[in-house]
């Protein structure tokens, strides 16, 4: 069990010798927990995202409901949530390498079900857009410190699916809106859907208060030994070994923590590649999971045969994203995040060929691999990219500049919809934009490029703190 703090996270050894192997039941035991846990909170993140583009239809069709609504005025009221997300994600970075990821796990679970259920009592669209400001805050906590997590708990060889598994809650999450639309909304309203959205602060919250421990490895990089090794005997999960004592204030890329670490030298270059790659990935995935109803609307399909695309598209995510999870554990993320780019390319372009229903269907369902999927790709790509010090703020950068193409998404398609633009025209900006993601995938520097954190080579830890 070889690994030190600041690296990309402790490898483990089963008794048997395996790397990424269990160490014991209760370590796999453990970990499942938390994979479950930190899927179910993402979840209702890809809840909170679709559920708004289920029940925009009844929106603009029922000004009786928020008050007159037109198609942009919707984009923008959409990207009031994405504001929050991007403000919420940067908070997590600024303070989770520093707070921990358990306490920001449990804050951004009660944050954003407060908001979700304070949208349900919302009574115009200036409210209402303020509380889709406000759980937007919560939700983007939430994404930047579930990778950071994931990343610390889950054995090596597993990261990136077990990362896939928990963002695969983002299109499960679309596909609970979207069942939940078609089969609920015409009895409890599109309130009641909101209300649905506030479920895990009584679910949900209890369950993470017992079952959700804290990061060793965070603990350690801040040089509380003690503490890991209490939550390691309580969890069966594998003391981490370092080879150098850090500070409770640092410990790599030069003594620097969180967004400083990620502005050195060495990760410049990668983070804002890594950044434009989110931006890319969530553009499409705001774009296509707010105006896809309504873009198959105006195409002659009814409202619950456009609602239907929505879980076609997030199904797809949900299959595709953990296949392509599967591969990039054997050959490395940036090849398969790359090629799912390429791939939305390709179905984005043949959605507008008129092709018949189940060809269509098909198309969309890839498209959702090569969109929603691939963020989910990216989220994991990221968290395991950067040292323990900046995993935290690497994810919330990510997902923080990456919401500025989230809110871009739903305002690209409100325009252009409400410019009387052809849904082909649409569906051609977001295949252009897919191929750019791929574009800019292939410039990040491989992490063998990168030099290891030595800042933390010259004091040894008491025998008693290692295996």
């Amino acid at each position: 069990m070889n690994s030190a703090i600041g690296g990309t996270g402790s490898e483990y050894r089963s008794p048997g010798g395996s790397v990424s192997g269990w160490s014991s039941p209760k370590h796999r035991n453990s970990v499942l927990w938390i994979v479950a846990l930190a899927t179910a909170a993402i979840v209702f993140d890809g809840y909170d995202l679709v559920v708004y583009g289920t029940v925009l239809p009844t929106l603009l069709d029922d000004p009786t409901q928020l008050g007159n609504l037109s198609a942009g005025t919707a984009g923008v009221l959409g990207s009031y949530a994405l504001v929050g997300v991007m403000l919420g994600a940067l908070m997590a970075g600024a303070f989770g390498d520093r707070l921990g990821r358990r306490r920001m796990m449990l804050i951004n679970i009660v944050w954003f079900s407060v908001g979700m259920g304070a949208t349900a009592l919302a009574q115009s669209i200036t409210s209402f857009g303020m509380l889709r400001f406000f759980t937007g805050i919560g939700v983007g906590g939430l994404v930047a410190t579930v990778g950071a997590m994931i990343a610390e708990f889950a054995p090596a060889a597993k990261r990136n699916t077990y990362n896939a598994i928990v963002y695969s809650g983002v299109p499960l999450g679309g596909v609970l809106a979207s069942t939940l639309a078609i089969l609920l909304e015409d009895h409890i309203g599109w309130r009641g859907l909101f209300w649905i959205g506030a479920l895990p602060l009584v679910v949900l919250l209890p369950l993470a208060v017992v079952k959700m421990p804290e990061s060793p490895q965070w603990l350690l990089a801040r040089g509380r030994y003690d503490d890991a090794r209490k939550i390691c005997d309580a969890t069966g999960i594998p003391m981490p070994t370092v080879t150098a004592k850090p500070s409770a204030t640092s410990d790599v890329v030069g003594e620097k923590v969180g967004f400083a670490a990620l502005a050195t030298k060495p990760y410049l270059k990668p983070t804002l590649l890594l950044g434009f790659m989110s931006f890319a990935g969530l553009l499409l995935t705001y774009g296509l999971n707010t105006w896809l109803p309504q873009i198959m609307e105006n195409a002659g399909f009814n409202a619950k045969g456009s609602l239907a695309f929505l879980l076609v598209l997030n199904g797809g995510a949900i299959v595709g994203g953990l296949i392509a999870a599967r591969m990039a554990d054997r050959r490395g993320p940036q090849r398969i995040v790359a090629t799912t780019f390429c791939i939305a390319t390709f179905a984005l372009i043949c959605l507008t060929l008129g092709l018949p229903l189940p060809v269509l269907l098909a198309a969309v369902a890839v498209a959702g691999t090569g969109t929603i999927g691939t963020q989910v790709l990216i989220y994991g790509y990221v968290s395991n990219y950067y040292p323990t010090s900046a995993r935290a703020a690497g994810v919330a950068w990510c997902a923080g500049f990456g919401r500025l193409g989230g809110i871009v998404g739903p305002m690209i398609g409100g325009l252009l919809l409400g410019a009387g633009i052809s849904s082909g025209t649409a569906f051609y900006i977001f295949a252009g934009i897919a191929l750019a993601g791929a574009g800019v995938t292939l410039l990040v520097p491989a992490k063998s490029e990168l030099p290891t954190p030595v800042a933390l080579d010259t004091i040894r830890v008491p025998l008693s703190v290692q295996d």
